[in-house]
């Protein structure tokens, strides 16, 4: 008879591997770059406004806002991609200047 108190069982061995370097940056910058205008556009239109200053109206300061945390993201993912890419395409080092 098997209880959840009997000790446990040797199995199959988990191996855990960690992503690559500019992973998360590169996942986090996309959603960034693609959120903050919608949020921005969002918080502009639930602000209550003047109305007849068509350049300083709420909708516009937080699009423009969201417009610019989304380009942080996209920088941020641009970053992260050139971290991926340098991860799985290392550079060759001629063997010239390898060997002293």
């Amino acid at each position: 008879m098997s209880t959840d108190l009997d000790p446990l069982q040797s199995g199959r061995p988990v191996r855990l591997v960690p992503v690559a370097p500019g992973f998360w940056a590169t996942l986090l910058g996309v959603a960034i770059a693609a959120l903050a205008p919608l949020f921005g556009f969002l918080s502009g239109v639930m602000s209550e406004g003047a109305g007849d200053d068509a350049f300083m109206s709420p909708i516009y300061l937080g699009l423009m806002v969201g417009v610019i945390i989304g380009g942080l993201g996209v920088a941020l993912a641009v970053f992260g991609g050139i971290r991926l890419w340098r991860h799985y395409h290392p550079r060759e080092v001629p063997e010239a200047v390898a060997t002293p």
